[in-house]
């Protein structure tokens, strides 16, 4: 017998590693806002176990079953137990809703350990998401809040349909948009009649409504006062199923493992949040927290991107060295580096504005960065796909997935017009939103003649807001704040090189400018086992 199949030149698995040991932007972010240790969520989340329950999440997406075999109506979907684990897991870290009920620094733990976890399987954050997010429009229905939020927030997972008040534990959603509409709330056609009781009557069809069998929906209908928030329970309080008939599941891009259902409300019951004509106001509460996590967790999977790519050259061997050795190739890592350490420092001061309150910060800061870090996760990914050369675009490696995840968080939550447009938006009505964001920039000024020419061409385009430029004003918007966090956080050859590559007119195409000590910036962030 010929010897023909020994495997030699390939990189070990990248499992059993610690991805906050390799995630200095992390690290940095996590001192600096004295958040606690974090060690043994980010080692769970590199161990072989929970990789592999992200694999598997995804190999067997959920599946729909509208009748049983009897031919009764039951719309549930059935989950694979990996999936179960990872929400489980999530759950008990307390990634969710838990931060609303705990005391200082609880909601930038959150927000480091959903970006750790993230970086396992991104589908299951979605419904993690949406609780977490739930709690801020509940609020303004005290009663509801009052009797929903601590279950919300409990660390226990406590899946299936059942009432919530039989529940040690809930889970929240959101279904907002309609196939006539889409981002275009206003044009919802879902009618809510108002019953003897109190509560609504909802009919009408929601085109996009994901993670269909959680217990809680926050959703839009236009009441006799206009447009409303309601609050929609799967199983009313007698156990019967409210009128929710899930059509079907979305076959997306991506983002396998989470359901996204086509849902029609058929008389479902629903409970009225904040005052009738006002549903937006109380869900745009919901949509400014998705889009931070939109943020994390498109800087999660530039970062595990990273990883995997990083992992790959320092093992694999090509033209007589080491990937790694090769000057290019540590060129287009560290320029990969670069994004990540901005877009995670970004996320984290984001977090940390969510904390402290900074509402006018956010109000600029937030939709600039779900904008822009968004938009730049595919080219990371395919960049650090392409690392691995043939072996990046076999499923086996995991690497086409993280690219079929990455374009998802830029049309989640707001498209990119829509989030740019949002800016001249605030800035129009909230004039206080440009002094906030401009006591944050000029924390920096002086620091870097690029950053200064990048504050100045900022200010000239927020004196002349226009439609037209509303996506050239958050990509410099969010780059400039990028490069302010970096000077005054980073090491200086970080901040020297991301300023140098981001804030001049060099080329865009990762590797292309040279990246001074590209070498240590490939070390800083390289897994180890």
């Amino acid at each position: 017998m010929f010897g023909t199949h020994q495997v030699t030149n390939q990189p070990p698995p990248l499992s059993g590693f610690d991805p906050l040991a390799c995630d200095p932007a992390l690290g940095s972010a996590l001192t600096r806002y004295a958040v606690g240790d974090l060690t043994a969520l980010a080692k769970e989340a590199g161990s072989a176990e929970a990789r592999e329950h992200g694999r598997l999440a995804n190999e067997h997406p959920p599946q729909l079953r509208t009748h049983d075999r009897y031919g009764n109506r039951i719309d549930e979907v059935e989950f694979h137990p990996s999936w179960h684990w990872l929400m489980s897991r999530a759950v008990e870290h307390g990634l969710h809703a838990a931060p609303w009920t705990c005391g200082p620094g609880a909601h930038l733990r959150r927000a480091a350990g959903f970006y750790l976890w993230s970086q396992v399987e991104p589908g299951h954050s979605c419904p993690i998401s949406m609780t977490y997010s739930a709690v801020p429009a509940l609020r303004y229905n005290p009663e509801l809040a009052a009797q929903h939020v601590p279950k919300l927030a409990a660390t226990e997972y406590d899946f299936g349909l059942r009432p919530p008040a039989e529940k040690t534990a809930l889970l929240a959603g959101m279904s907002m948009t309609e196939k006539q509409g889409g981002s275009d709330v206003r044009a919802n056609t879902t009618t809510a009649e108002r019953l003897a009781d109190g509560s609504y009557r909802l009919v009408g069809h929601k085109w996009f409504t994901s993670a269909p069998m959680n217990d809680l929906f926050l959703t839009l209908a236009q009441a006799p006062g206009g447009l409303s928030c309601f609050l929609v329970p799967r199983v009313l309080p007698d156990g019967s199923r409210n009128e929710i008939r899930v059509q079907r599941l979305k076959d997306k891009l991506g983002n396998k493992s989470n359901a996204s259902a086509e849902i029609e409300y058929t008389g479902a019951i629903g409970h009225l949040i904040g005052e009738e004509g006002r549903g937006v106001r109380c869900i745009i509460e919901m949509v400014s927290m998705t889009r931070l996590d939109c943020v994390l967790g498109s800087a999660a999977n530039i970062r595990i991107a990273l990883s995997e790519a990083a992992h790959h050259v320092q093992h694999r061997s090509a033209f007589g060295a080491r990937l790694a050795d090769l000057p290019l190739m540590q060129n287009v890592l560290a320029d990969l580096a670069l994004e990540s350490e901005a877009a995670t420092t970004l996320a984290m001061r984001l977090a940390a504005a969510v904390e402290q309150g900074e509402h006018d910060l956010l109000r600029l800061a937030l939709p600039a960065a779900k904008f822009y870090v968004c938009k730049r996760a595919p080219a990371v990914v395919a960049e650090a796909l392409e690392c691995l050369g043939g072996n990046g675009y076999v499923e086996e490696s995991g690497m086409p997935r993280l690219y079929r995840e990455a374009p998802l968080m830029s049309i989640w939550e707001g498209s990119g017009n829509v989030t740019a447009l949002d800016l001249l938006r605030a800035l129009e009505k909230q004039p206080s939103t440009r002094d906030a964001l401009f006591a944050e920039l000029d924390a920096a000024a002086g620091a870097n003649t690029h950053y200064d020419e990048a504050l100045r061409r900022l200010r000239a385009e927020l004196d002349a807001p226009a439609p037209e430029r509303a996506r050239a004003l958050a990509e410099l918007l969010a780059l400039t704040l990028q490069s302010a966090l970096l000077l005054r956080h980073a090491p200086t050859h970080v901040a020297e090189a991301f300023t140098t590559t981001r804030l001049t007119t060099a080329s865009r195409t990762f590797g292309a400018t040279p990246i001074p000590g590209a070498h240590g910036l490939l070390n800083r962030t390289t897994p180890t086992h």
